[in-house]
């Protein structure tokens, strides 16, 4: 009714009415005042006088309308000319209903305007037919309750300035009101977007001018919107004069840019409240920072710039000095800093300390208290929509070992603050930054905190190359050295004497003593606690969990560079996750599921007992479907225990009421909030983890698995938690949103101080049902799946080989192995093959070869082998199902990929220092227990340096690491030169023709048929032309690509003359002919031989009988 009302009154012909008062008052003065009145107001001619871009007087007699300022629309208003006149005006007749709104149709050209200001000293504000509601006209004035509101001197400003400074920038509104979404609440989103994409001019038009609401037709959605080109008032803001607080400009290599300097003498002449402000925002420059004032935030200068781009909110003059601002309610602050925290930017809260009434109390002139209580960053967030993912903040420190090392020192710590645990370490790297790439890709931080000179450039480039995998973009914080250079005799120091880690369940010491480069980790640690303690997050340095972090220690050996060529978390298409291991094996319904599930997947296992604990599990839940949906139902139940219990954690001893009254009120209940969910999840935990326990088998198999608590009787967790439940029921009813009382915040403090006593039990719980969660996931993937599924049998690693068993050396033997994400989209599954590397058996002298040397034509099937061969071996060491018929493999402990041709040009590095540097790692680090795909190495240059390369580096890992390796290739005088080697064996990928139409071009009358099934022999060739002709190349090209083939051909072919005649006589023979010579010569000359030459002498005589048996 109010609304049609408000309508209705637009049509209405206004009434005279006279209004006196001047636009009066300064800073400290308040006004506004509460009830039913409203503000009259003057501009004095003399003021109007004085600014030669604002002249205009308010007359004596208004025509006062009531009501919303625009009826709603459907369509545009018609536009109509400035000289335009109804029928009625034009004859002298009466006037009617239309010829009183009349002029807000008509189009007013601005030069026009410009024009009558420069002849007109007065605009009439009759002509405006303007409509002003009290409540709106300067919001900052009144509170909740209509009572008048002590405005801030910093940012504040008398009526009469409000309107001058609104005019100076030419805001394209009606009312001199609230200039941002918070000042008007009850706006529609609608009206805002239209008033807010409106364009500011240069040219000064009086801001009563009605027909200004002919604007809206220029807003974003018909128009394009320009940016206020209104520059700060502040000479040392300017990006021509800006400084840091050593006086440094931008462009010297010193810059620091979190602070600002200024200077001492305008510093001295800011009131107190800018000074509250600038000290403040002079040492966060980085952080966004919101300043409270009365009932709303404000952002200025910098920051009110960004307000303006990235929220869409209407910048405004304001304040002493003109400055830029802009601002939002109470209510919807933390809606707009979740905004800007999911845009990647730091948001900070200057808050008032007590209220304007409790500041008068004080004295007449006090100025409330403010400080800066809250920092908030991506990668420290807690609270909030921040997903089931981790979120880590790294900082790295780097030292140079001894030269003859050749190697690196990586110190690192890191923090997941929403679950209060931090993890400290170090790891050894070459120059490739293989381990530092894990570590990045395990940790997936949204922050990483370094030192700004003290990183190499290797380790900035794999920063930026590790940190471009994913989806969304990571924060790099180049510290400066002074923050970076705390020595770990003062870290220690620090931890101590402030308390730190005291909420730890082991001593913090424990964590860091045992790491092979203590000193530099704790060097890493004492940049992270800095770094923390700069955004006021004392509580997590307190209360936090400290644990030492192994990158490879104990685990199967995944570098960066193979998590990214394998796709373990990020495809390769858009970085985002799906067609990954983790996709695939995701059917957690738990936050901690998930997040356990990623660190097994980073961390799969290197012991055969450990691996087969697991596969018990699994296989318990595939047999029983019934246990694996009810186990579904509680953990549907769970909230995020971890995260909760870590704000339960950092809420001990941490008293509210140190923070300003309505802040500290809404902690509270946040609080209480989090202790009725953490009690009421815990309950669904334990009912699951009891109701297991009539599963006799499958409990005991988890307890085998995991340290489970004590659950029942006098000690255990379940009478525990049943007294926090009647607490929380009998105290906290409406736990959800409880309003709290000093007394029951009391009865708070004392419930959580109890339910931390047994914090590492309930970690415990936590950790079961987590693992509960993952193995179940893996037994869906199993269940589920489209292709046959089959338990993996692990052998030892060949170190660790019994004598007696029937298996000796690595192998790897897998049968109908399919790609588990390859599947077509009409949901044909990948062909299935067989993989035979490195099997002997005690019952017969056969050795298998454990390289396998691969052919095939292009996109015939080759990279999807190499890929799920790897994938494989992760799916059985994580204990988990492999997708197969069957499979047994010995341990593995390092995974190595060399796979497809790609550059990196945002480092710097080519398409061949990419495959060298990858081929580099592995044959530095790479064992007998090792597995190596390489796919088509030496690509990347000319035809013989390329296939050089090849030769070389293939010969290596087959005669001197003698790993299992997959080596895919199309040199095809490789095949040739390793025919005859007795631990390669060749293969393809088998593929057909058909028969073509008569204008196919000369040499591809046949269509190529790809049959992806794995094939005894080497290919004859790759069909290049073939796959040119599928790809929509030519046919003209193509005829002329195979002439120019069969002229290659003739010609290189002299080249590799040797290889096509070493079919039966390899380089291995080579060498072992060499030996044989060499040992007679030594012989002859009565020199000793050595054990090698008897091994040579032995290999030969194995390999001639070999060749002469006739097989029966």
């Amino acid at each position: 009714m109010q609304r049609q009302r408000s309508i209705l009154s637009f049509f209405q012909k206004p009434s005279p009415a006279t209004t006196q008062g001047l636009v009066s008052g300064d800073a400290t003065s308040g006004g506004g005042g509460g009830g039913g009145g409203r503000p009259r107001f003057n501009v004095k001619e003399g003021d109007a006088k004085g600014d030669a871009s604002v002249r205009f007087t308010v007359s004596k007699s208004v025509d006062e309308v009531r009501g919303t300022d625009t009826p709603p629309e459907k369509v545009p208003r018609r536009v109509l000319p400035s000289g335009f006149k109804t029928a009625e005006s034009a004859g002298g007749g009466a006037s009617s209903l239309f010829s009183n709104i009349m002029h807000k149709f008509v189009k007013v050209d601005d030069r026009e305007c410009s024009g009558e200001r420069s002849r007109e000293d007065v605009v009439p504000l009759n002509d405006s037919s303007v409509c002003i509601k009290a409540d709106d006209v300067i919001p900052e004035f009144r509170s909740n309750n209509g009572q008048t509101q002590e405005r801030d001197h910093a940012f504040s400003f008398s009526r009469r300035a409000d309107l001058r400074s609104v005019e100076d920038i030419g805001v394209d509104d009606d009312v001199p009101g609230p200039e941002t979404p918070g000042m008007r609440p009850n706006v529609s989103r609608l009206k805002r977007v239209l008033e807010d994409g409106m364009t500011f001019k240069e040219d000064k038009v009086p801001v009563l001018d009605s027909n200004k609401r002919l604007k809206m037709l220029q807003d974003p959605v018909c128009g394009e919107k320009k940016e206020v080109n209104e520059g700060t008032k502040f000479e040392w803001l300017e990006p021509s004069r800006i400084r840091d607080a050593n006086r440094r400009r931008p462009d010297d290599p010193l810059y620091d840019r979190k602070t600002l300097y200024i200077p001492p003498d305008v510093f001295k002449k800011m009131s107190a409240s800018q000074k509250q402000y600038w000290s403040v925002k002079s040492e966060y420059m980085d952080i966004v920072l919101f300043f409270k004032v009365g009932k709303f935030y404000e952002l200025y200068e910098l920051d009110a710039e960004l307000g303006h781009k990235e929220l869409d909110w209407k910048m405004t003059m304001s304040g002493v000095g003109k400055c830029r601002q802009v601002g939002i309610s109470e209510s919807g602050i933390d809606e707009a800093v979740q905004k800007l925290l999911a845009r990647g930017y730091k948001v900070g809260r200057i808050e008032q300390l007590e209220t304007s009434d409790q500041a008068k109390a004080r004295g007449a002139n006090t100025i409330i208290p403010r400080k800066l209580v809250q920092v908030l960053t991506p990668s420290t967030a807690s609270e909030g929509n921040i997903g089931p993912d981790a979120v880590h903040l790294l900082a790295i420190k780097e030292i140079k070992m001894e030269l003859e090392k050749c190697s690196t020192v990586y110190g690192f710590a890191f923090v997941d603050c929403a679950a209060l645990r931090f993890w400290v370490g170090s790891i050894s790297d070459d120059a490739s930054c293989a381990a530092l790439g894990a570590l990045l890709m395990q940790v997936s931080p949204k922050e990483v905190v370094y030192d700004s000179k003290g990183l190499s450039r290797e380790a900035q480039k794999a920063l930026r190359k590790y940190t471009l995998t994913g989806s969304t973009a990571v924060q790099l914080a180049p510290v400066p050295q002074v923050m970076g250079d705390t020595d770990a005799a003062g870290v220690r120091n620090i931890i101590e004497s402030n308390g730190y880690f005291r909420g730890s369940s082991e001593s913090w010491n424990c964590a860091i003593d045992g790491l092979s480069e203590c000193d530099v980790a704790l060097s890493a640690l004492g940049e992270l606690i800095n770094h923390l303690s700069r955004l006021k997050l004392e509580d997590v340095l307190k209360h936090g969990d400290i644990f030492p972090y192994q990158v490879y220690r104990g685990c199967l050996r995944i570098d960066g560079q193979t998590m990214v060529n394998l796709e373990i978390f990020n495809n390769s298409c858009d970085g985002g996750p799906s067609g990954t291991l983790y996709k695939y094996l995701d059917n957690c319904v738990s936050p901690t599921g998930k997040r356990l599930l990623r660190n097994w997947i980073c961390h799969p296992l290197k012991d055969v007992v450990s691996i087969n604990k697991r596969l018990d599990v699994v296989k318990e839940f595939t047999a029983n479907s019934e246990l694996m949906q009810i186990t579904g139902q509680y953990l549907h139940k769970l909230p995020d225990l971890e995260r909760l219990l870590g704000r339960i954690k950092s809420s001990v001893q941490s008293s509210a009421s140190v923070l300003p009254a309505l802040l500290g009120k809404k902690v509270l209940k946040q609080r209480v909030k989090a202790f009725g969910q953490i009690v009421k999840g815990f309950r669904s935990g334990i009912d699951l983890l009891l109701a297991l326990q009539k599963e006799s088998n499958m409990m005991s198999l988890l307890c085998k698995l995991c340290k489970l608590p004590i659950l029942v009787g006098k000690d255990g967790l379940e009478l525990f938690l049943s007294q926090f439940e009647a607490a929380i029921d009998s105290d906290f009813p409406n736990y959800q949103n409880q309003e709290m009382t000093d007394e029951n915040a009391e009865t708070l403090t004392i419930l959580i101080e109890l339910f931390i006593e047994r914090a590492t039990q309930w970690s415990e719980v936590i950790h079961t049902i987590s693992c509960l969660d993952v193995l179940r996931s893996f037994a869906i993937a199993a269940s589920l799946s489209a292709g046959s599924m089959a338990r993996p049998v692990i052998f030892p690693e060949s170190e660790n080989t019994d004598q007696n068993q029937e298996i000796k050396g690595p192998i790897l033997k897998i049968q109908g192995l399919w790609h588990p994400f390859a599947v077509a989209a009409d949901g044909q599954l990948p062909v299935p093959n067989d993989i035979l590397l490195g099997e002997a058996r005690n019952s017969s002298n056969i050795i298998h070869p454990r390289s396998l040397l691969l052919t095939g034509p292009n996109m015939g099937g080759k990279s999807t082998l190499l890929r799920a061969t790897c994938l494989a071996v992760i799916f059985a060491q994580l204990g988990c199902y492999v997708p197969c018929e069957s499979c047994k493999i010995s341990l593995v402990d390092t995974i190595f990929t060399r796979l497809g041709a790609s550059d990196r040009i945002m480092t710097g590095e080519s398409t061949f220092l990419v495959e060298c540097t990858e081929t580099a790692s592995v044959l530095q680090n790479a064992t007998q227990d090792s597995l190596v795909i390489l796919d088509e190495l030496g690509r990347g240059t000319s035809t013989f340096d390329g296939y050089a390369i090849a030769y070389s580096v293939f010969r290596h890992l087959v005669e001197k690491v003698q790993c299992r390796m997959l080596f895919a290739t199309h040199y095809h005088p490789l095949t040739k030169e390793f025919a005859s080697h007795p631990r390669v064996t060749s293969k393809h990928m088998a593929c057909a023709f058909k028969s073509k139409s008569d204008q196919a071009p000369r040499g591809c009358d046949q269509d190529l048929v790809f049959l992806y099934r794995l094939t005894e022999g080497a290919c004859p060739e790759s069909y290049g032309l073939q796959v040119a002709l599928m790809a929509g190349i030519p046919n003209q090209v193509v005829e002329t690509a195979s002439d120019a083939a069969q002229a290659m051909k003739r010609s290189i072919g002299e080249s590799f003359k040797s290889s096509e005649l070493r079919s039966e006589f390899s380089s291995l023979h080579e060498d072992w002919l060499k030996s044989l010579v060499g040992i007679s010569r030594a012989a002859h000359n009565n020199a000793a031989i050595g054990e090698d030459d008897y091994d040579t002498l032995v290999c030969l005589w194995h390999e001639i009988k070999s060749s002469y048996c006739v097989p029966k």
